[in-house]
C-alpha cells in the first residue's frame, strides 16, 4: 500500500501545474522567467530552501498575498502535500521546484530572489558533512547569486549546532550584514513564531528553543567599480 500510494503521489505531481520537476516543459525554461511564465505578475519572490511538506511555504503563501512563493526540494513525495494544500485553499501565488539545493543556481537567474527562507534543515553534525549544512560557504554563494542586492535570508532552526555554526560563518565573511540574531523566539515574543511546522512543535515539545538569524549580502566592489573609481579620479587630477 505504501509503495502504491508513493506511485500515486508522483503521478499526481506530474499532473499538477504547481509543481515544476524533471520531465516538465517549465523544468528547462523557469530559470529568470518566474514571474511571467508562472505567476504572471512582478510581485516579490521568496524562495523556502529544503521544504520539506511545504508548511512553511503555504503558511507564508496565505499570510502575504502580495508576494511570490517557491518551495524548493528534491523529495517528489513530501511536495505532493505543499501542492495539494495549495490547490485545495486556491493559492496561485505558490509554487514547488523539485531539485536538489546543490543545483538551485540552474533555475534562478542573477538577481531574481527577494528572500530566501531555510526552516530546520537537518544540522549534519559530523565535522565530514559541515559542507553538506544549508548555510555552508557553497550554499552561500548561490544564494548570494540568485538574491537580489537588498535581498535577506531568514534561518529558524531548533539546532544550537546550526545556529552557532551559522554566525561563525558570517562572521567570517566581509560581505554580510547580520540584520537579527534571536536565540529563543518564544521568549522574545518574536513575529517568526507566526508559523509553526510540524517539526517545530515535536521539537519544543522536547524543551529545545527556537533560534531565528536573519541576514543579508553587502553589495561589494567589482573589478568594474573598482576601475571606474580610478578612472574617475585620474580625471579630478587633471
Amino acid at each position: 500500500m505504501g509503495r502504491r500510494n508513493k506511485l500515486d503521489r508522483f503521478a499526481d505531481n506530474e499532473k499538477r501545474p504547481n509543481v515544476i520537476e524533471p520531465g516538465k516543459d517549465l523544468y528547462e525554461k523557469i530559470k529568470g522567467h518566474w514571474r511571467d511564465l508562472y505567476f504572471k505578475n512582478d510581485l516579490p519572490i521568496v524562495v523556502e530552501i529544503g521544504c520539506g511538506k511545504g508548511e512553511y511555504t503555504i503558511g507564508l503563501s496565505r499570510d502575504d498575498q502580495a508576494k511570490n512563493y517557491i518551495g524548493v526540494d528534491i523529495k517528489g513525495e513530501r511536495i505532493w502535500y505543499g501542492s495539494a494544500s495549495a490547490l485545495e485553499e486556491g493559492l496561485t501565488n505558490v509554487a514547488f521546484l523539485r531539485t536538489r539545493v546543490e543545483q538551485i543556481g540552474q533555475f534562478f537567474e542573477d538577481d531574481e530572489v527577494d528572500e530566501i527562507w531555510i526552516t530546520f534543515p537537518g544540522p549534519r553534525p559530523k565535522k565530514s558533512q559541515a559542507h553538506r549544512r544549508l548555510t555552508a560557504t557553497r550554499f552561500l554563494e548561490s544564494y548570494k547569486k540568485m538574491l537580489k542586492k537588498d535581498g535577506v535570508i531568514h534561518l529558524k532552526t531548533d539546532s544550537d549546532l546550526m545556529f552557532e555554526y551559522t554566525l561563525e560563518i558570517l562572521a567570517d565573511r566581509s560581505d554580510v550584514e547580520l540584520l537579527e540574531s534571536v536565540y529563543d523566539v518564544y521568549a522574545a515574543n518574536h513575529w517568526a513564531t507566526a508559523i509553526q511546522t510540524r517539526f517545530e512543535k515535536k521539537f519544543m515539545a522536547t524543551g529545545k528553543t527556537i533560534k531565528y538569524l536573519r541576514f543579508r549580502f553587502i553589495p561589494g566592489l567589482t573589478k568594474r567599480s573598482i576601475f571606474t573609481i580610478i578612472t574617475s579620479l585620474f580625471k579630478d587630477c587633471k
